[in-house]
């Protein structure tokens, strides 16, 4: 008997030991972002995710920026992370080194994708292939703080990497910059495991317990300010809280990231509809609508118009480039809030210039996500359910419940940037 119990227990211990790295997974990760460019809250993503990075394999940080910024503002973070590695280092042996995050760091496409969606290979879309083709049973993460373009040109370049890659893509505002490398992979890659996260990611820095130090800005004053480079990198950015990105990596922190209809820090989604899209052969009137987020697709009849054409579609801060092709001029837009859009043709054809739009971007109705996509299996995004919306944005509230919790959490990963672990 006592044998037997014996050799159940050495079987049981052995399960344990079996089993202990699969419970404690260690997520493989590639952060695409437009840091630098027009909004600084990337820069404080970035620091966020550094001082989380024992917790995750980094295997690439590309600069896929609409805008101005460039590779040299990721390692501008790096230099910061590097002076407070020291401190770091003895919470964990895991963090990577500075050399470690430099040699992993790469630049992507710097120009929005035309209308087919993509353009040319670049190191950052080549680093993705190259990482989704590393023998390791585990699936890439790829975290997108910007546009789609590195996405869209590592699957059309190699469409073989498509079942590795797990996409979190913080869309909303990035999307209207990035709506034809966005369609391209709706069109063409269907099949992707895509989070879709045009509202819910708002939740970081939009309602949720803001009293006391939870505040936007008294947090950071209270627990970002004074702590090490990392610390004071962030405040010099922007003094209160952004982070618009972090949801994605927040997700990989505590949730379930196999299955998005789970609650946890990076939100909690729905399985899509069809996705969203208005195609019209004509300007858009006032009586036309579309899903706020949806694509707006124009196809506009020409004639015998001079090959050296040019035109833009003119809306708000944007200057949209036409493409010219099969005696069509085409453009894509992508609304970011529930409103009224007019638009004004620019072109060097006269038939063309001056021509004007209008059209209505409105919310979807709740009951829409009960029409979940057989085609698009692996895609989910934002609850339309009016319940978890904050501020008008939808899904914000499955991420604001958290925000003591992870926030808690993110103002102990501070201190370590300042003061090494304590010997006791």
């Amino acid at each position: 008997m006592i044998r037997s119990v014996t050799i159940l227990a050495l079987l049981m211990l052995i399960a344990l030991l079996v089993c202990a790295p699969c419970a404690a997974e260690r997520h493989r990760v590639i952060v695409s972002t437009d840091i630098g460019g027009t909004d600084p809250d990337d820069f404080q993503s970035m620091v966020h995710l550094l001082v989380y990075a024992d917790d995750l394999d980094i295997e690439g940080l590309i600069s896929s920026p609409y805008g101005d910024g460039r590779k040299q503002d990721i390692l501008d973070v790096i230099d910061c992370y590097e002076k407070d590695f020291p401190n770091l280092k003895t919470y964990s042996d895991d963090y990577p080194t500075p050399d470690q995050l430099r040699m992993l760091t790469k630049q992507g496409e710097t120009e929005r994708a035309p209308y087919c969606g993509f353009r040319k290979s670049t190191e950052g879309s080549r680093w993705i292939i190259e990482c989704a083709k590393t023998e390791d049973d585990r699936p890439l993460h790829v975290l997108v703080w910007g546009g789609l373009e590195d996405i869209a040109q590592a699957l059309h370049d190699d469409p073989e990497i498509l079942p590795k890659l797990r996409v979190y893509w913080i869309g909303g505002p990035n999307k209207k910059w990035s709506p034809d490398a966005y369609q391209y992979i709706v069109e063409h890659h269907p099949k992707l495991w895509m989070i879709e996260s045009n509202a819910t990611y708002r939740g970081w820095f939009v309602g949720g317990p803001q009293a006391e130090d939870l505040g936007n800005e008294t947090f950071v004053k209270n627990h970002v300010k004074g702590k090490g480079s990392l610390g004071d990198f962030f405040v010099s950015q922007k003094s209160d809280i952004k982070m618009g990105d972090t949801p994605s990596v927040a997700w990989l922190l505590k949730g379930k990231p196999d299955d998005p209809t789970q609650p946890g820090w990076g939100g909690q989604y729905v399985p899509a509809w069809r996705r969203p899209i208005k195609k019209l052969d004509r300007m858009p009137m006032p009586h036309d609508q579309i899903e706020i987020f949806g694509i707006l697709e124009l196809s506009l009849p020409t004639q015998n118009v001079p090959a050296d054409s040019q035109a833009t579609l003119n809306v708000e801060n944007q200057k949209l480039v036409g493409h010219f092709s099969d005696n069509a001029l085409r453009f894509r837009f992508c609304p970011k809030a529930a409103k009224k859009y007019n638009f004004t043709i620019g072109s060097n054809v006269a038939s063309l210039d001056g021509i004007t739009g209008t059209i209505k971007s409105v919310r979807p109705s709740p009951e829409i996500a009960k029409e979940a996509s057989g085609l698009y299996r692996n895609w989910w995004t934002d609850t339309p359910d009016p319940a978890f919306a904050e501020d008008g944005h939808h899904g914000a509230k499955t991420v604001n419940r958290w925000r003591e919790e992870f926030l808690r959490d993110f103002s102990e990963r501070m201190l370590r940037c300042k003061l090494p672990k304590p010997l006791n």
